[in-house]
């Protein structure tokens, strides 16, 4: 048996709000999504056909709401930003080749997610990255989110996704190589 509307939010509330907050991380703008789901919830459950679980249903509303909100965001945004803000410039000469080449890691990846330390520092270097490069690493490489779902999400080509993607993995790099690897000079 299926719950009724006023008891989503106690039965439903804290997941769907984790939810949102592992794909976004602002708490205003999960709260606001987690209310609109439930009302766009309540509205339709009359529809509901009870063909999956009630999670399951609300989790799908939850998803299109933020798709849609990530798809709003990158609409109004300035679209021509200078490529001088791009973090990632100063890795590169003129011709595209290496300014500096990375330096290679001795440490276990593995073993590094594990480390409470060192999320601590990634989310803060991750914290740093311009917003879409920021969204599109979290999404594809922290949330596991399979290339087509992101592309879908963001409004962009999965041409556009690796590039976005590659230059937040160079930021975190170079961020982590000064804040965790202890190599280069401070920001």
């Amino acid at each position: 048996m299926q719950t009724e509307p006023h008891q989503w939010i106690n039965e439903h509330g804290d997941y769907l709000y984790r939810y949102a907050m592992s794909r976004l991380h602002n708490e205003e703008v999960a709260a606001d999504l987690l209310q609109e789901t439930l009302l766009a919830a309540w509205k339709g459950h009359s529809n509901f056909a009870g063909q999956s679980t009630m999670r399951t249903w609300l989790v799908g509303i939850l998803k299109h709401k933020i798709i849609d909100y990530i798809r709003k965001e990158i609409r109004d945004r300035n679209l021509s930003e200078n490529v001088g803000n791009d973090p990632t410039t100063a890795y590169f000469n003129n011709d595209g080749s290496w300014s500096e080449a990375p330096r290679a890691w001795n440490e276990n990846p593995e073993s590094l997610c594990q480390n409470e330390q060192f999320s601590t520092v990634l989310e803060t270097c991750a914290d740093k990255l311009p917003e879409k490069q920021r969204l599109v690493f979290r999404l594809r490489d922290i949330s596991g989110d399979d290339t087509e779902s992101v592309c879908k999400s963001c409004d962009i080509t999965a041409t556009n996704l690796h590039v976005l993607l590659h230059r937040a993995r160079l930021s975190l790099r170079k961020c982590l190589e000064i804040h965790w690897f202890g190599v280069g000079e401070k920001q």
